[in-house]
């Protein structure tokens, strides 16, 4: 009778809503018979709560680009620091979720992450129902959406110790390229469901757009999230699980800033995440600003970039898997730079119009090249911790080989989520400093950011006899 019994705890053990004691994912016996079901599961629960993040963080892309037609009379600074704030937002709570994941458990956070979206939302849709909103306002509302944004770090560095050695850059790839379309959906879907009373008298009335002559309701395109937000928070409640392995307090955590290559790995990814997120959330104003009156709309050509991105970095993971993180990603980095000095010559200048196609095709190879550094960069991180914490233990016995790689499980989590939070200063520095300097003069410091992120990526995990290849 008690054979049965201790059966069925250890089952119970890994059942949807529950805290896993005992997590072996490099075990080929564990993994194949319990391991990857519950993975899965919670990966897949995990992907929407993310692109939903993603929605809230990037709303203000698209809100931005249509307030003057509905009469909010901005200056185009002005609109270009709305799309700035979150991102300022995003990556200072990113470090405080990175750390506050793994303490209050994983499930849990990310229910309580997802749920409290709902109120930015519903103020943004109350605010823009009313053209005397006062800009300060707009800017409170636009910060307070850069929260959406944080989930990515919790979410990630959660995901990572699910998964075993062999399938961490895939499994990362899905979480956060899928995610990352959140981008591209709420840049696809709100410009659609404002030009309609598409969820009827609740939502409220129409205003006028006077640059297109019709009546529009920009109000759904923060209504529209609120049930998903709900629906999606109370599945992940259900659904997902606590990791007793993934459970660590701040003191244990907080090694990584002793850490070289989390200050290293941060770098390079706020060469690869920093402009992904950065370019999104500056390409619909780029496009008005310079190409409007040939008759090219935003809303139309701006999703699909961060489409190709987010797809693209599901790629890099996969590959990196392949060939190794770090080759991934110095071809990323001569690719964004490369795509870059399109961009630039494609750019009105003078009294030439520039060529939009080539500024457009210019950006979308960027938005792939970033994708893919993406997704290399995030498996670069716990390879390179593993190897490293390995080296330390080499000949000590298998007991301190398993006290070194739960070590740089937790390690790695907190590095990817920190090195996340950083990278998302983009979103704000990008949009900034085309509100700030020439456009060009920003695309030309990029790539010589990105010299710097090939001399670091080369010397330190590329090169033979690199201190730690990845």
């Amino acid at each position: 009778m008690s054979a049965p019994t201790s059966r069925r705890r250890t089952g119970d053990t890994y059942r949807p809503g529950s805290t896993i004691e005992e997590w072996r994912p490099e075990d080929d016996t564990f993994w194949r018979s319990v391991g990857h079901k519950v993975a899965n599961r919670n990966l897949w629960v995990s992907i929407p709560a993310l692109m939903l993040g993603f929605v809230v963080w990037q709303v203000w892309s698209v809100t931005a680009v249509r307030l003057n037609d509905v009469g909010f009379g901005l200056s185009t600074s002005q609109l270009f620091w709305l799309t700035a704030i979150p991102g300022l937002t995003g990556g200072t709570f990113r470090i405080l979720y990175t750390f506050i994941g793994p303490i209050f458990g994983e499930r849990k956070f990310t229910a309580l992450s997802t749920i409290v979206l709902i109120a930015p939302m519903l103020w943004l849709g109350f605010a823009l129902q009313d053209t005397k909103t006062p800009y300060w306002e707009l800017a409170l509302i636009a910060a307070v959406c850069g929260i959406g944004g944080a989930n990515f770090s919790s979410s990630m560095a959660n995901i990572g110790f699910f998964f075993p050695k062999r399938e961490k850059g895939s499994a990362n790839g899905l979480n956060g390229g899928l995610g990352n379309l959140g981008v591209s959906v709420v840049q696809l879907v709100a410009p659609l469901v404002v030009t309609a009373a598409v969820l009827g008298a609740p939502a409220g009335g129409p205003q006028r757009d006077t640059v297109k002559n019709e009546d529009v309701w920009l109000q759904n395109g923060a209504f529209l999230w609120v049930p998903l937000l709900v629906i999606v928070a109370l599945i992940s409640w259900f659904l997902m699980n606590d990791l007793k392995v993934a459970a660590a307090p701040f003191s244990q955590q907080k090694i990584i800033f002793r850490r070289k290559h989390n200050w290293l790995m941060t770098w390079l990814y706020v060469g690869t995440f920093g402009s992904f997120i950065g370019f999104a959330a500056g390409l619909p104003l780029l496009i008005k600003n310079n190409f409007a009156t040939s008759g090219y709309q935003a809303t139309t050509y701006a999703w699909v970039g961060p489409f190709i991105g987010a797809l693209t970095r599901w790629a890099g993971g996969w590959l990196s898997d392949k060939i190794g993180g770090a080759r991934v990603t110095m071809v990323s980095f001569v690719g964004m730079a490369a795509s870059l000095v399109v961009v630039i010559s494609a750019l009105p200048s003078g009294g030439d119009k520039g060529s939009f196609w080539a500024f457009y095709i210019g950006f979308l190879c960027a938005f792939a090249f970033s994708g893919i550094g993406n997704g290399s960069t995030f498996r670069q991180i716990p390879v390179i911790f593993r190897d490293q914490h390995l080296k330390q233990v080499e000949g000590q016995g298998a007991q301190a080989q398993q006290a070194a790689l739960k070590q740089a499980e937790m390690e790695a989590g907190a590095v990817t989520g920190f090195s996340a939070a950083i990278a998302a200063y983009g979103f704000f520095f990008i949009p900034a400093m085309f509100a700030s300097m020439a456009v060009t003069s920003s695309l030309w410091l990029f790539i010589g950011f990105y010299a710097t992120c090939l001399v670091v990526c080369w010397w330190f995990y590329a090169r033979k006899g690199a201190e730690a290849p990845s």
